[in-house]
């Protein structure tokens, strides 16, 4: 069942469908006062194809760059509203001025002013369009209501396509204008100032939370711009590494694009098929034909899908709704009747199913994606998948017109010519119904595979909510928040004196020779961190993934440490002790008792192998709270004793302050191994080696003289601030760099976490958890 809780007003679903007018009014506009460059200014085709394909290319360079603006801007409005409203603003000045054209400035001038003022108002589209349509996304959570959100969006945008095709009739009436381009200069004027007000609406109305104060968001500066291009990339690979969002982007180009290739040829077969080139015979009946076709959208077809999506869900509503189109494609092949004008009418209904139901389904199963890029990768990108979407339209938008004027060339019809060559008009009307079926045809085999359900995505949201629930409890880390060091540290415990590295005057480029340096000095201990990208915490490993890891890391560090010792995580140590490394191998205990069962006995069986240099027992068991202390004693005995006569140290890795207060866990093991987080307290990185070495001081206090180790400490080079700690690249070197240093000065046994980025981890995390590597979930060095 779907959640009432994310229902949405139907006030701010029709301020958001305003929104969808403009957005879809100015286009279709502009569709048709392009006519008058060809027909009453003389441009030439070639021109009029720059003019087409030039402005939209660079559109969709923009939409993805806007895209990232969007996700990461703060502010006292949101992400999103204030774009919308410049956006609105830029595209109704510029597209007013656009159309200012005069047949007695030079063909050059006007082919020059206008495309300089089509670029503004891309640009200003831009600006409007993909943080409008990130708001869409973001308007609810559930399953059925971002479809009906889409549907009243749709409903009202469809109005455009009712509305605009009657400029025909206006532009050529004698009784309004005496010209086309005279026309366009005073529509133009008040299309803008409509538009304008329309795309205002969402801004207004559709309120957003402040998010001046969220550390989730990457700054936005001029130092970052290039940065923000990799990013933008780096959003770019992700997104189509989904792929329901490849299929669901594949499908709408191949619809569109078809579409709009032979969107224009219905006004030249019905006045060259139908009424033999007479513009004037044909009436008002190229404009019904848009008209009537976006009626039947607005009334038929978008409410029809929208049923359908809830009775038989989104991928067969899609998959039904492009059958229906195919029908009516073909049905125009027949009812386009010289003679009998009013016949093509019957085709329309099912013709009308094509981008009715695109829009109204696409968009919702994109919200849909977005859930699924949160759980994979744990950040919110509305901004990012809108823009990349509609980079897909407005691509294959821009390539329809590249293909319409190659279709129109290849079967020899000229535009503006008052007769045509024979057979010119029979190969528009054969493009005009085989290409969009060939495209169409291709589309619905793409999506057959399509494989997020309604029950799918309540599986995600699920997820979603249960992470969100989880986020305090830590299961998988040390992220255990602040306070913690305070609460212990003993007033008697007084540090030496030491010197730390000053990176005051110090450059990113010499604390990247510095890191080098440290690493090519060779670690005490490395945390192993084998999944690969793609895979998840109960994925079973294989050989050649840990060796191909083992080779990158083994240069660079005497020991190694595991977490498991079951779905092969059993080979890191033997693979460890071929390349010379040492190991602490762990067995993971959680509230498992079977799993817990195989842990202990493989380590036990890996240790008399003799591929254990110290065994660990357990990894903040008892700050998960997963199993009581004395219960894992008992686990901790038990491997004591299979090892009695093996010279090999039994241990428990915790965070150092749940040692503090466990006496008895202390006198249990053989080794104190102890996870110290200055990052996860919240201290900043100048203070970072001051409180790990007061961290270390307090475990030397309770150790009794046993052999301490840090068996984990690091600093992330991504993700949320934790209060004043804050992770970046430059601070996870600085951080590595100290703790280095200090560990061979003062020959403390230190593991840094960790070898290597791991995505697994988002679900837990965040992009936070995710990381906290040297090398990259691609196995790349990060700081060089």
């Amino acid at each position: 069942m779907s959640k009432t809780a994310s229902k949405v007003p139907m006030g701010k679903k029709i301020a958001f469908g305003l929104g969808m007018l403009a957005n879809q009014m100015f286009p279709a506009a502009l569709g048709i006062f392009m006519v008058v460059l060809v027909k009453d200014l003389g441009f030439p085709t070639w021109m009029w194809g720059i003019l087409y394909f030039l402005p939209r290319i660079f559109d969709s360079i923009t939409d993805p760059i806007m895209g990232y603006i969007s996700d990461n801007t703060r502010s006292k409005w949101g992400r999103r509203r204030h774009y919308v409203f410049l956006g609105a603003i830029i595209m109704g000045i510029s597209f007013a001025l656009m159309w200012q054209l005069h047949r007695e400035d030079t063909l050059d001038y006007n082919f020059w002013y206008y495309l300089i003022w089509s670029l503004v108002f891309y640009l200003g589209l831009t600006i409007f369009s993909v943080p409008y349509v990130a708001m869409g996304y973001e308007m609810s959570d559930d399953f059925h209501e971002r479809t009906n959100i889409m549907a009243v969006a749709q409903w009202i945008g469809q109005w455009a396509w009712v509305l605009a095709p009657w400029l025909w009739v206006i532009m050529y009436d004698p009784s309004w204008f005496e010209s086309g381009d005279v026309a366009t200069r005073t529509l133009a004027i008040w299309v803008a100032i409509v538009c304008s007000i329309l795309a205002m609406v969402p801004a207004i109305f559709i309120k957003d939370k402040s998010t001046l104060n969220d550390d989730n968001l990457e700054p936005l500066n001029l130092r970052g711009v290039g940065g923000s291009l990799k990013k933008i990339l780096k959003g770019f690979q992700e997104a189509f590494k989904l792929e329901p969002f490849r299929k669901l982007c594949i499908a709408t180009f191949l619809v569109f694009n078809a579409f709009n290739t032979v969107a224009a040829f219905s006004f030249f077969i019905i006045v060259y098929y139908l009424f033999n080139g007479d513009a004037g015979a044909a009436w008002i009946w190229p404009t019904l034909f848009g008209s009537v076709g976006a009626l039947v959208t607005t009334f038929v077809v978008i409410p029809i899908v929208e049923r359908m999506s809830k009775k038989i869900g989104k991928k067969q509503a899609f998959l039904v709704s492009q059958g229906i189109s195919i029908i009516g494609y073909i049905m125009l092949w027949f009812l386009f009747i010289p003679g009998k004008p009013y016949m093509f009418l019957f085709a329309l209904p099912f013709f009308s199913f094509g981008i009715g139901g695109l829009f109204t389904l696409m968009m919702s199963m994109t919200a849909d994606v977005c859930d699924l890029d949160e759980l994979n990768f744990g950040q919110r990108r509305e901004g990012i998948f809108g823009a990349i979407y509609w980079w897909m339209v407005k691509f294959g938008f821009a390539i329809a017109g590249g293909l319409s004027a190659l279709i129109m060339w290849a079967v020899d019809f000229t535009p503006d010519a008052a007769t045509q060559p024979e057979g010119a008009v029979t190969g528009l009307r054969f493009f005009f119904s085989a290409f969009p079926i060939l495209g169409t045809a291709i589309a619905m085999y793409v999506m057959r595979g399509y494989d997020l359900t309604e029950a799918r995505a309540m599986e995600i949201s699920a997820e979603l909510q249960n992470r969100k629930a989880k986020k305090k409890s830590r299961q998988q880390s040390s992220a255990y928040g602040v306070g913690n060091l305070l609460s212990v540290i003993n007033s008697d415990i007084k540090l030496e004196d030491y010197k730390e590295i000053d990176f005051t005057n110090k450059s990113v480029e010499q604390a990247q020779m510095l890191f080098r340096e440290k690493l090519n000095a060779k670690l005490h201990g490395l945390c192993f961190s084998p999944y690969a990208e793609g895979q998840d915490i109960d994925d079973i490993l294989t050989e050649s993934q840990i060796r191909r890891r083992m080779n990158i890391i083994s240069p660079y560090t005497k020991w190694i440490r595991s977490f498991s010792c079951t779905e092969g995580n059993e080979l890191i140590p033997e693979i460890a002790h071929e390349k010379g490394l040492k190991s602490i191998v762990g067995a993971w205990i959680s509230d498992d008792e079977v799993r817990n069962e195989r842990e202990i006995e493989t380590l036990i069986k890996l240790a008399k192998a003799g591929f254990v240099d110290i065994a660990a027992v357990g990894n903040e068991v008892l700050l998960r709270g997963d199993v009581s202390e004395d219960a894992l004693i008992v686990y901790i005995n038990r491997v004591k004793q299979a090892l009695s006569d093996m010279d090999i140290p039994v241990g428990y890795v915790d965070t150092y302050f749940e040692y503090h207060k466990r006496p008895n866990l202390v006198a249990a093991t053989d080794v104190i191994l102890a996870n110290c987080y200055p990052f996860w307290e919240g201290f900043s990185i100048d203070d970072s080696l001051q409180y790990l070495r007061e961290m270390h001081a307090i475990t030397k206090h309770f150790a009794k003289g046993k052999r301490i180790i840090i068996t984990e400490t690091g600093w992330p080079s991504q993700g949320a601030a934790n209060d004043d700690a804050h992770p970046s690249q430059i601070n996870a070197m600085k951080y590595f760099i100290q703790t280095q240093d200090w560990s061979h000065k003062e020959g403390v046994e230190l593991f840094h976490f960790s070898s290597f980025d791991e995505s697994w981890k988002v679900r837990v995390e965040g992009e936070l958890g995710a990381r906290w590597g040297i090398w990259s979930k691609d196995e790349k060095l990060k700081y060089r």
